[in-house]
């Protein structure tokens, strides 16, 4: 998952250097590429939750008819987006909140974005089938790998052909391709569930676990990205004049880093829906509870320790993207130092959604899917920003952690009184 996220921290420093607009652009259509992240979750998660229960139950069968299922599905939809949004490229940039001297940008960076939008979807479709397979370890390094072209041809197209906002995407593009294959082939390897056209076999049933496994992930990747446009819209109505480019590019590039290290925790929450799944299906519940109790700390930890040095070191994270922009290192060093007060919740929040995402209580988990970004988020956007402005537009994600909180923790406590009874066999 960090390395996931590193392809767009490349992108950005890349892209940093060219021009504030160019970072703000970029900024403007991570909104979309969050989009393709919730789509290709909600295949991964929905198909590949079942999987794992499949095999814990040792249905072969079935956990390679949704494998094939899950993956073809996922390529088709994105064609789709890929031939809708070519066609409408500027509404596209214009609806995730690029301002006029944004748009040449944020249309620059989507042309490349789109055509690659069927194989990053279906990538990460493969990426978290083979992650819920238990084969975490496949589904890196084809990451990894794609990571260390992205860099090498970031480096080529923009900085020695100078192809600026465009080289950055068609970077992306080239090298997404290339886990995609990877991945596909790592499909093919012993241990791993083989993905076959012939297994190809859709159904309002298979659709509905589909459905049943990655709502909440559709709904906690799909909000994120609707939130970063609303965010996008908000900062350039409350930014001083003159100063559009520069507000939206600060929070755009928290965005970036606060996924970055969000993504480790959903690595690690990640890491343990296969251990989840598998003893679910089961019937072993005690080492259900003991590695949700494990994944919550473990979380806590890592996100007290990123949150102090987030910051700590606030002005010169920022500054690492574009350090000749003083407005742009002003609001963003006040947004993620608020983000980094309330970030530790999160280490209870988000193995709590996947525990009840992996074990189909579908209608709790996606709930508390949709509070970080949905119900706890517009309110909190809409009434922080009119009583303090800017101010409270740069408060407003942290307090939506803390009400996300608020809502996460009965959840947690009732599951693990659960657990503990269903392992004690009071209930079945």
């Amino acid at each position: 998952m960090s390395i996931s996220a590193i392809y767009n921290i490349v992108d950005s420093w890349f892209v940093g250097h060219i021009s504030t607009v160019a970072t703000a652009g970029v900024g403007v259509a991570f909104a979309y590429q969050s989009l393709i992240q919730a789509t290709g979750f909600f295949f991964g998660h929905g198909s590949g939750n079942y999987m794992s229960r499949a095999l814990g139950a040792r249905d072969a069968e079935g956990a390679g008819k949704m494998a094939a299922t899950g993956f073809l599905s996922s390529f088709l939809i994105g064609i789709v987006f890929m031939v809708l949004g070519m066609f409408f490229v500027t509404p596209l940039s214009r609806l995730l909140g690029a301002t006029p001297e944004v748009v040449p940008y944020s249309n620059a960076y989507l042309r490349w974005i789109l055509i690659a939008t069927p194989f990053l979807i279906s990538q990460m479709t493969l990426n978290n089938q083979l992650r819920l397979q238990g084969n975490a370890m496949l589904a890196m390094i084809g990451i990894a790998v794609g990571m260390v072209f992205n860099i090498f041809f970031d480096w080529l197209l923009i900085n020695r052909l100078g192809m600026g906002v465009g080289g950055a995407s068609l970077a992306t593009l080239v090298s997404q391709f290339i886990s995609w294959c990877l991945l596909l082939w790592a499909t093919t390897l012993p241990g791993n569930v083989h993905i076959s056209l012939r297994n190809f076999a859709p159904s309002l049933e298979r659709y509905r676990e589909i459905g049943a496994g990655g709502l909440p992930s559709l709904m906690r990747q799909s909000l994120s990205s609707i939130s970063a446009i609303c965010m996008n819209w908000a900062a350039a109505s409350y930014a001083l004049p003159g100063q559009e480019a520069s507000t939206i590019a600060a929070f755009t590039v928290v965005a970036r880093v606060m996924q970055t290290a969000m993504a480790v925790i959903l690595g690690v929450g990640q890491g343990f829906q296969p251990v989840c799944g598998f003893n679910w299906g089961a019937r072993l519940y005690g080492r259900v509870r003991e590695s949700y109790l494990f994944t919550i700390g473990l979380c806590v930890v890592i996100l007290l320790v990123t949150s102090a040095a987030g910051w700590i070191f606030a002005p010169e994270i920022i500054a690492f993207f574009r350090d000749e922009d003083p407005e742009l290192i002003r609001i963003g060093t006040v947004v993620l130092r608020w983000q980094c007060v309330a970030f530790p919740l999160v280490g209870l929040t988000t193995p709590t959604n996947m525990l009840l995402q992996n074990i189909r209580r579908t209608g709790r988990a996606t709930l508390l899917a949709m509070m970080r970004h949905g119900i706890a988020f517009y309110p909190t956007l809409f009434i922080l920003p009119a009583i303090w402005g800017l101010k409270g537009l740069e408060a407003t994600m942290a307090t939506a952690d803390v009400l996300t909180f608020s809502l996460a923790l009965p959840l947690a406590i009732s599951m693990i009184r659960e657990l503990s009874a269903r392992e004690k066999g009071i209930i079945s």
